[in-house]
């Protein structure tokens, strides 16, 4: 499946969610901690589906990062001349 097509999927598994538990808060009532805390994360996840659906909409969510290459060769030991081996202390001491 394409993204859009599973940003639909969970659009609708999301409109389903929120008529359950608009009928949940009709049996139960709106006033208690949970039920309060049921509807603000389903609000949270309808908000969080709508940035998901703007990004996957802009052409740089096309496009794929630039990869960096991090070559074979070994690191210049002058740039670890003023710090300690981490775990083993510094240089002129033994390890515990």
């Amino acid at each position: 499946m394409s993204v859009h097509d599973e940003l639909r999927s969970v659009q609708r598994c999301l409109d389903d969610l929120t008529r359950s538990v608009g009928r949940l808060e009709q049996q139960l009532g709106s006033g208690g901690l949970d039920m309060r805390r049921v509807r603000t994360d389903t609000e949270h996840l309808r908000e969080s589906v709508a940035i998901l659906r703007e990004a996957a909409s802009s052409p740089a969510a096309i496009a794929r990062p630039d990869l960096v290459t991090i070559p074979d060769t070994p690191y210049d030991d002058s740039l670890w001349i003023d710090t300690d081996d981490e775990g083993l202390g510094a240089r002129d001491r033994r390890a515990p």
